[in-house]
């Protein structure tokens, strides 16, 4: 087992909490993830939390429309208010808005943001719109199963992580999400109540930071 300084500090954390004389339950922390090669270092001007619109064009994204609804929490189950959260994924047919995506079979959709910036509210609640993403075959022939990367930077802590979709078969063999330390805390749960909106499936997450 990878033992990092952010897995010690959750297990020392939750070792207090069970040794208190009124114990809480520790949440189980969202695992780290790697950043991977497609960050955007050139992205839209509008990042704003519907990815499925591109301010100024009058098209809409390819694929199918999904809303994201979650929360950011520490260890202790608190809500983290005002936490940056970045978000960037590959459009529906698997590729990225990024120069280093040499993906030529698969075109880049000018409709489809790749990028937001959120915060959350003061319930530490967060939301966007988005495509669902599409796999990919990386160089070396290995396939990415469809995923959506996080970089949440809290009160006290930054984490960069993915959120992965449940029942996809692709996530037995994929070997980024085969590093998480705890695979459940980066599943999402398909949760068509939290969407707000009948005709649009919604999938539900939260990030649980060992300090906030």
């Amino acid at each position: 087992m990878l033992v990092t300084r952010r897995s010690a500090i959750a297990t020392g954390a939750a070792a207090t909490l069970i040794g208190m004389a009124s114990p809480v339950r520790a949440l189980t922390p969202t695992s780290d993830q790697e950043l991977g090669p497609f960050y955007p270092v050139q992205h839209l001007a509008d990042t704003d939390a519907d990815l499925t619109h591109v301010q100024g064009l009058a098209g809409t994204a390819n694929g199918t429309a999904i809303n994201v609804v979650g929360r950011v929490l520490d260890i202790k189950g608190n809500p983290v208010s005002g936490a940056r959260i970045e978000i960037w994924q590959a459009n529906a047919g698997g590729r990225y808005r990024h120069s280093g995506d040499m993906n030529n079979k698969v075109p880049i959709d000018p409709n489809f943001q790749g990028y937001a910036i959120l915060r959350t509210d003061r319930s530490g609640n967060f939301k966007f719109r988005t495509i669902k993403p599409g796999a990919y075959q990386i160089p070396d022939g290995r396939w990415r199963t469809p995923h959506i990367h996080f970089d949440v930077s809290g009160h006290n802590e930054r984490m960069v992580t993915q959120m992965y979709f449940p029942g996809e078969k692709l996530n037995e063999t994929d070997f980024i999400f085969a590093t998480a330390a705890s695979k459940p805390s980066v599943i999402s749960r398909l949760d068509n109540a939290l969407s707000g909106d009948p005709n649009t499936p919604a999938y539900g997450w939260d990030i649980v930071l060992v300090n906030g």
